[in-house]
């Protein structure tokens, strides 16, 4: 009856954030970053992969990614096709947002299959191995079924649902306050004015993490996992896993690589939705830090972190 009920009053929530209106990208979104990392456009380059049915790409929803890194002095472009070594080497950092396989473009139910061939995998993970940096952030079902295979490649395991707060709608807040948001390097900044306080997400998955990752927005027991086998759609079949000690972002040194690991994209870009262009994501009022988690993750990635 509990698991009943859960679903029942979970139910409203999820399908209104469904049936969300179209949300645009937030192009006039530019926080105040200080001095940049790099002079303008002499950074390392950034790869945002949109050779595989990506939901988000740079000149699309995640355009608002591109121009916080490009505002930092990095130089972005999108990845088209199939990951090869010899294009991996040209950059510095690989992003991989919501990517999908061909039948999950628009079809958001099971089967999930992988969004990556089996060679693109372990071309990936040696790429990472021998010294790139990957930025993998897959969402909730379809996207995190289709980004399982190549999580777990570097010993995440992904679990194709969505990571819902069983107490309270809205977003999810990580705060060092309520002890979610990890005490950590990428957390800390290098300095005081970089330093995170406080990290918003709307919905996406939960994961388990490798031992030798570490995890920066960690879920307590008040977050329960659905697993249905369609996107949005709960009821009395839905699987419930409860999400304590689950993370929603990790990273990790691999070989002489570095990689890090989230299960939301919206925290990452800034969009406005429906008539009312309601700011949703780092624009968002309650999410003023998100920013500068993202722009630490990618100082980590390339290595101005240590």
């Amino acid at each position: 009856m509990k698991r009943l009920l859960i679903i029942t009053s979970l139910f409203g929530l999820l399908t209104s954030v469904a049936v969300l209106p179209q949300q645009v990208a937030d192009e006039n979104y530019s926080p105040d970053i200080g001095t940049p990392a790099y002079a303008a456009a002499t950074g390392p380059l950034v790869y945002i992969d949109e050779g595989h049915y990506n939901f988000h790409t740079k000149d699309g929803r995640y355009l608002p990614f591109a121009l916080l890194l490009e505002k930092d002095g990095y130089r972005v472009e999108g990845y088209k096709g199939a990951f090869e070594t010899g294009s991996l080497n040209e950059c510095r950092i690989l992003v991989i947002s919501n990517a999908l396989n061909s039948i999950n473009a628009e079809k958001w139910y099971l089967p999930t299959p992988s969004a990556f061939g089996r060679e693109e995998i372990r071309t990936v993970k040696k790429w990472v191995k021998d010294g790139g940096a990957l930025f993998l952030i897959a969402d909730h079902m379809p996207m995190a079924g289709a980004a399982a295979d190549i999580a777990a490649t570097f010993g995440f395991t992904f679990y194709n649902g969505f990571a819902v707060d069983t107490t309270t709608a809205g977003p999810a807040f990580f705060t060092r306050e309520n002890g979610r948001l990890g005490e950590n390097l990428i957390t800390a900044g290098s300095n005081e004015n970089e330093s995170v306080q406080k990290v918003v997400t709307f919905t996406g998955q939960a994961f388990d993490i490798p031992g030798d990752a570490e995890s920066i927005l960690t879920f307590d027991d008040r977050y329960t996992l659905l697993i249905s086998d369609t996107a949005w759609v709960f009821d009395s079949a839905t699987k419930m896993k409860n999400c304590s000690n689950m993370s929603q972002g990790a990273f990790m040194p691999f070989g002489k690589g570095r990689v890090a690991v989230f299960g939301e994209a919206a925290m990452f870009t800034a969009q406005l939705a429906g008539p009312q262009r309601v700011p949703s994501g780092m624009n968002s009022p309650y999410a003023e830090e998100n920013y500068r988690l993202l722009l630490n993750i990618i100082h980590w990635l390339d290595g101005r972190l240590q």
